[in-house]
């Protein structure tokens, strides 16, 4: 499977910890997809700049998606803003490509929320390559977890191989993507706050 789908897997897989948010999922979903896009050498990246390459042939749909929705064009997209346009409801596409190839089911027992859905997932090859890639420490997967709040100890997260360059970019960007969704919700959680002290009654 890819980066990205590995991903979706372990954020689904259950924890004591709270569960992954969907916007916080997309977002690290959409710098999986570019890790991936990376490794397959369709893009490269100048500066934080996604220059398209070749358009090569690939076996997942949704990384042909992401591959299909690149800006080939100059002046062209950078990392940050490509992880809000392309993680816009990822999760949610992620989720109904999962059930499509039976790989997540609606949960009878053994239940994990995810969002409204009451999901698990299937119990096959690619599930537990996921899980192997987990536990193995992957450092790529294990960073793109964690910005999301998925800890699997403190192993090392800065070996991502032949393009550790261009990978850490994408996750410093995933983080800070992360980090700046969650200071918006905090921000309305304040204004709904103060809204609502307005209407009570002294």
């Amino acid at each position: 499977m890819t980066t990205a789908k590995d991903l979706f897997t372990i954020a689904l897989e259950p924890r004591p910890e709270r569960s992954v948010g969907q916007g916080d999922l997309s977002l690290s979903l959409a710098g999986a997809e570019l890790v991936d896009l990376l490794d397959a050498e369709a893009i490269g990246l100048d500066g934080d700049l996604i220059v398209p390459g070749p358009q090569p042939d690939l076996d997942d749909r949704l990384l042909g998606a992401a591959v299909s929705a690149l800006v080939r064009q100059v002046p062209y997209e950078n990392v940050e803003d490509w992880l809000w346009r392309r993680g816009r409801d990822l999760a949610a596409a992620y989720q109904a490509a999962f059930e499509a190839d039976g790989l997540l089911t609606r949960a009878r027992r053994g239940v994990l929320n995810f969002g409204a859905e009451r999901m698990e997932l299937v119990d096959t090859p690619a599930r537990r390559l996921a899980q192997s890639r987990w536990q193995e420490d992957e450092p790529v997967l294990g960073a793109l977890a964690a910005a999301i709040g998925i800890r699997r100890g403190e192993g090392p997260q800065d070996d991502a191989g032949p393009d550790g360059e261009a990978v850490a970019a994408v996750v410093a960007a995933v983080n800070d993507a992360v980090m700046e969704l969650e200071a918006v919700r905090q921000r309305r959680s304040i204004e709904n706050a103060a809204f609502a002290n307005v209407w009570r009654v002294p």
